[in-house]
């Protein structure tokens, strides 16, 4: 049996400024983009050569624009891999990524913290 993680939900508060940093800074692909009708779309943004990616979901209610940015009480939420750490972390610094680190090196990898347009954390990382 081959399983695999395809998605995981993001909540954002606006797709299209969503899919500008994604796409526009991170590198990501915008993979689908359906109007699901009354507002609500179906957005996927993918990174480069990954199967999985993130569901991009505009906040529906007040309990659901409360975490937008805090998904996960502050801690890194995302782990992006790479196989170019120097430059990714370059693009994204010249693309206006704000890295809350300068890069270190762990026993396991290159690794630098990194913020999303909300705020959510990310690990950028090339594996050792």
């Amino acid at each position: 049996m081959t399983q695999f993680l395809a998605l995981a939900t993001l909540v954002v508060a606006d797709y299209d400024a969503a899919i500008d940093f994604y796409v526009g800074k991170l590198g990501f692909s915008l993979s689908r983009d359906d109007d699901m009708g009354g507002g609500k779309r179906w957005v996927v943004v993918t990174p480069p050569g990954s199967q999985g990616g993130l569901l991009l979901a505009k906040a529906a209610s007040g309990e659901q624009t409360a975490r937008i940015g805090d998904q996960t009480g502050g801690r890194v939420a995302f782990f992006l891999h790479t196989d170019d750490f120097d430059a990714d972390h370059a693009r994204m610094l010249a693309a206006g990524v704000t890295f809350l680190e300068a890069p270190r090196h762990e026993p396991y990898a290159t690794v630098a913290v990194f913020e999303d347009l909300y705020g959510n954390r990310w690990d950028l990382l090339q594996p050792v």
